[in-house]
């Protein structure tokens, strides 16, 4: 196990998903349904899935095009999303 990768993946994650859309719908659901437990573990079940997608995905596309490219690429999406949400397109 490479402790250096799982730290810094570990702080990444943490860190860009603290006060996100997705904890904000864990504590509306968690504050309406009053089953914690519940929320928690549809919570932590969807984004292991989702999780379990995008390392499959990353890894799959690692093999056929250059990390270099992928880290562009994702980049310019999300530069692209945010401008269509500044001007009120999404």
């Amino acid at each position: 196990m490479n402790w250096k990768l799982f730290a810094v993946t570990f702080s990444a994650v943490f860190f860009a998903e603290l006060a996100d859309k997705t904890q904000m719908v864990g504590v509306t659901l968690a504050s309406r349904s009053q089953k914690p437990l519940t929320v928690w573990l549809g919570s932590v079940s969807a984004y292991i899935i989702v999780t379990a997608l995008s390392v499959l995905i990353g890894s799959t596309l690692g093999r056929f095009i250059r990390p270099e490219l992928i880290k562009y690429t994702a980049a310019s999406l999300f530069i692209l999303v945010g401008a269509f949400m500044l001007i009120g397109k999404l």
